[in-house]
């Protein structure tokens, strides 16, 4: 038989109120069955207190380490597979578009017919028609008067090519975006994007046409020494619009197809370790500078397309015998052959000879970045993937310096020059990739 004080033991380690002891304190010993069913019981209820709140524990914690490590991704993987197909179809478009410019196709088309303009010329007579078209533009009648039939299909096709396939490119982002939206394998934010991307692919045709018609100003007849080409405004505007488009995509590509990667645990813990490693945030931000660079630098390749720079002081690494050029200040200054010089900023982008001087020596800067990145790469605990990018990076930032040089050195012939300018939109999908490895996960 229990006694009083072992009761009152029991019932305080069980943790009772004050109440309950009082209660079987005052039974009798008679009642000692009574006693020890209401003690019993007072030890299940406590187990199964006990368990439910583990239980609760165990849950809780387990969906605040969920809710805090799964990013929910924008869209569907299928959705970044799309964006990066895009992104190619756009590099394609641009690596032909600088073989269009230098084979001097661009102004063989004289007309913009959206729908019409579809359907190439097919017997003899719709040939000569759109012939006779292009005689009347100068750049038939000051440089290519002597031009025959068969060598204007030629230069023809070019055009009509990459034309076709800038409409192919719009209709191949519309309709399965249209597609993926209805099915809401997109969420709101991925829906803006993928409206103001085909905006900017719409947008971009407009901008190629005006290009194009700058090209066919009659005003060019009456202007001395005029050489009918487009100019070089909207030549850099047009190709730093395709630029800018292709990079949209391959960001959004790269971006779904990570946070799809992100939602299982083990992927995020471990790669979120890596990459936010305080260690990482100067290289993070030499890296984003070295895209700018990148950038800059291709788009002043495009006034040298534009301006035909590359075909003037065709050595290395001197021009004209020393490091400047002497008539790098040319267009700004008075002189009797230019009694109405220019403004001083007009003279850094219509001036062939400082044009080429600012390409060289933002191609120099930027291949300076990219070996500093590479050499302050050794040094740090990188993850694998950009290792592999800042290694690729430098690889590729060789080779498109040596395509310049050799674009230089040989007269600017067609296989090389468009080598050279697909490499520097080569050069800045790698460092877009290179970015996308380090970028921070939250």
């Amino acid at each position: 038989m229990a006694t009083f004080s072992t009761l009152g033991a029991r019932s305080a380690r069980l943790g009772c109120s004050a109440g309950i002891q009082q209660r079987l304190l005052a039974l009798s010993p008679a009642s000692s069955k009574q006693r020890t069913s209401v003690i019993s019981s007072l030890l299940a209820a406590r187990r199964l207190a006990s368990s439910s709140a583990a239980n609760d524990t165990v849950a809780g914690a387990s969906s605040t380490s969920s809710s805090g490590n799964e990013r929910e991704p924008s869209a569907k993987p299928i959705v970044g597979w799309w964006y990066l197909f895009s992104g190619s179809l756009v590099f394609a478009i641009v690596a032909l578009g600088g073989v269009t410019r230098l084979t001097e196709s661009g102004l063989s088309i004289v007309e913009w017919n959206l729908i019409k303009g579809m359907k190439p010329p097919t017997s003899q007579q719709e040939w000569e028609e759109e012939f006779e078209k292009y005689k009347q533009f100068p750049e038939y009648k000051l440089l290519n008067h002597h031009m025959t039939l068969n060598e204007f299909k030629s230069i023809f096709y070019f055009e009509w090519a990459h034309r076709m396939l800038g409409r192919f490119i719009g209709l191949s982002f519309i309709i399965p975006g249209a597609f993926f939206a209805y099915k809401g394998w997109m969420s709101r934010s991925m829906k803006i994007r993928s409206l103001v991307c085909a905006t900017l692919i719409g947008c971009q045709g407009v901008l190629g046409w005006y290009m194009v018609k700058s090209g066919l100003d009659h005003e060019l007849m009456e202007t001395p020494g005029a050489v009918p080409r487009v100019s070089q405004y909207w030549l850099a505007a047009h190709l730093g619009s395709a630029f800018v488009i292709y990079l949209f995509m391959l960001s959004n590509g790269f971006q779904i197809l990570r946070d799809n990667r992100l939602k299982s645990l083990e992927v995020g813990f471990s790669l979120k370790a890596i990459v936010n490693n305080p260690q990482l945030n100067s290289f993070r931000r030499n890296t984003h500078i070295v895209a700018g660079l990148v950038f800059l630098t291709a788009m002043s390749g495009a006034f040298v397309a534009g301006l035909d720079a590359g075909l003037i002081y065709n050595e290395w690494p001197t021009m004209g015998g020393g490091f400047v050029p002497s008539d790098i200040w040319a267009h700004s200054t008075a002189s009797p052959t230019n009694p109405n010089p220019k403004a001083f900023w007009r003279n850094f982008l219509e001036n062939p000879a400082t044009v080429q001087f600012d390409h060289r020596i933002l191609a120099y800067v930027t291949f300076a970045g990219i070996s500093s990145l590479w050499f302050m790469s050794r040094r740090l605990p990188l993850p694998r993937g950009a290792r592999l990018a800042v290694n690729t990076l430098l690889g590729v930032a060789v080779a498109q310096v040596s395509l310049g040089i050799a674009t230089l050195i040989y007269f600017v012939p067609v296989p090389i020059a468009a080598a050279h300018q697909s490499g520097s939109l080569t050069l800045l999908t790698v460092v877009l990739w290179l970015m996308h490895t380090l970028k921070y996960i939250k």
